[in-house]
């Protein structure tokens, strides 16, 4: 027998990919146990293993930074509850991220993709179920969507929860309204402006930015800090909440558009986000 769960969680992170760098991933995840039926007819209940399944998603995947040890031109130092990565990108900008240990998730993998990861978490979460499920698959599944869309990392150091570390991130889609009509086109350009961009405070930057921006603050877990090139970088006055984000996107069609009502809808992963006027 085997029970499946489609869409139990979504996950929310960032990941370091050898060509591309920082890049921020949202996805569904998929379930599926199989094993024999207890006493109740059951495998497994489904309230223990939605339950037991999406808190170890939130608690080692969700909101943290995921990166692949076998990564070329990879360095990773641990000491005292942190743990530090230097990475140089292919084109010889440099990357850095020291963080609470809890926010840098360590795979023994090559490469981040679905289906190596979806293996990794595979053999860390069949020690949850009881003796009844003997297999387990999980999947991973981006969101589909047919229109304009960005990936982008960031950190909230406002936040009480993991949404404070410094490196997570989300894969976005984006509608952007003038005089109550999508326009793709504006939405394609901002697409473009945020492909795979980390979104900066300013009042977290150590330094003017020129040739790299250099994030540093403290938070409820810990101290957090960043370095990336500047052309991976997109700078605002504020903290990078999706609310802020929504906001600053719509000044900005509109001083392009200072004729045109524009209503954006800024999306924060799946199936949530901000909405803001100009």
């Amino acid at each position: 027998m085997k029970l499946f769960v489609d869409n139990l969680t979504n996950v929310d992170f960032s990941y370091l990919h050898p060509q591309r760098g920082l890049l921020g991933e949202s996805w569904l995840v998929q379930l599926v146990l199989d094993g024999n039926l207890n006493e109740q007819g059951m495998i497994c209940d489904f309230a223990i293993v939605k339950k037991a399944v999406k808190q170890w998603f939130d608690n080692c995947i969700d909101h943290g930074l995921v990166v692949p040890t076998g990564m070329a031109n990879l360095r990773v130092t641990q000491q005292e509850g942190e743990t530090t990565v230097t990475w140089q990108y292919p084109d010889g900008g440099a990357f850095f991220c020291r963080s609470p240990a809890q926010a840098i998730v360590l795979v023994d993998l090559d490469q981040v993709t679905e289906t190596s990861l979806a293996k990794w978490c595979k053999d860390q979460l069949l020690a949850l179920f009881p003796d009844e499920v003997q297999g387990l698959e999980i999947s991973f599944v981006p969101e589909a969507i047919s229109g304009a869309f960005y990936h982008y990392s960031h950190g909230l150091q406002q936040h009480d929860g993991n949404c404070q570390r410094i490196a997570h991130g989300h894969r976005s889609r984006i509608e952007i309204y003038l005089d109550g009509q999508r326009d793709t086109g504006v939405e394609q350009q901002w697409a473009e402006t945020f492909h795979d961009i980390y979104i900066g405070t300013r009042s977290h930057l150590l330094a003017e930015p020129s040739v790299e921006h250099h994030y540093q603050y403290d938070a409820p877990q810990g101290q957090f800090e960043i370095r990336l090139p500047a052309e991976h970088c997109y700078l605002i006055e504020t903290e990078t909440t999706v609310e802020q984000i929504a906001c600053h996107l719509a000044t900005q069609v509109k001083a392009e558009h200072p004729d045109r009502e524009v209503m954006v809808r800024a999306f924060e992963g799946v199936g949530k986000g901000a909405i803001a006027t100009a």
